[in-house]
């Protein structure tokens, strides 16, 4: 399972890969997603070290998706914000647990590992938020816009 911070910041990108404008001010992308404000706005900063999103004070300010949604997977996502759902480790906690001495669950592990990572890679930010917009209809600002 994924950290509650990468699902936050898969439904705040995903929000912004599908606005209109591709950007918002982080208030409103909280109050869009339903995640408290002051949480998101230490994600999108951890994001925006991490050269995913683009941030800007003032008037006119915000957050942007620095490349397209679609270039945005939910791989980067928790590299960005350091998962432990990626972090090659043993399942039952063995500490010399390796391919060369693999504990009893270490060969389950590795393929369900891959099998995790390879859909990481292929799931992007624009798939979540294409999905939220379908299943929230008119409540999604795009939707409405668009209907």
């Amino acid at each position: 399972m994924l950290s509650q911070a990468v699902g936050y910041a898969a439904a705040a990108l995903g929000f912004m890969a599908v606005s209109p404008d591709r950007g918002a001010l982080v208030r409103e992308i909280a109050q869009a997603c339903d995640i408290p404000p002051a949480y998101l706005s230490k994600i999108i900063n951890q994001l925006a070290r991490a050269g995913l999103v683009k941030t800007q004070r003032g008037v006119g300010g915000g957050a942007k998706l620095s490349r397209e949604g679609a270039d945005i997977t939910l791989f980067d996502l928790c590299v960005a914000l350091n998962d432990p759902a990626i972090q090659q480790r043993c399942m039952l906690g063995i500490a010399d647990c390796t391919d060369e001495r693999g504990c009893p669950a270490h060969e389950f592990n590795t393929e369900r590992r891959s099998c995790l990572i390879r859909f990481l890679k292929e799931t992007t930010v624009q798939d979540i938020g294409i999905y939220e917009r379908n299943a929230n209809g008119a409540k999604h600002p795009s939707r409405a816009a668009a209907g």
